[in-house]
């Protein structure tokens, strides 16, 4: 019984290890998926704007800090 609460641990430690590159991996697939798609989606928000009758400085403008809410990495940086 002690050795397998010892060995515990031990087994937790090693498939995280194991697991990491895999996790990094498809974060960053995810990261660059998410962004992709935010990026699209600010496309067709300032269009939108733009057909409303906003002037394109405004327009650009407001589509930056649409795709500022989105970007995975800032919001990392936020976690911290």
């Amino acid at each position: 019984m002690n050795k397998n609460a010892e060995r515990t641990p031990l087994k937790i430690v090693g498939f995280l290890i194991l697991m990491f590159p895999s996790l990094i991996f498809r974060f960053g697939g995810e990261a660059l998926r998410f962004k992709s798609k935010a990026h699209r989606a600010g496309r067709i928000f300032r269009k939108e704007l733009m057909q409303q009758g906003l002037d394109t400085s405004i327009a650009t403008q407001l589509t930056a800090f649409y795709q500022d809410g989105s970007n995975p990495f800032k919001l990392l940086r936020l976690l911290r």
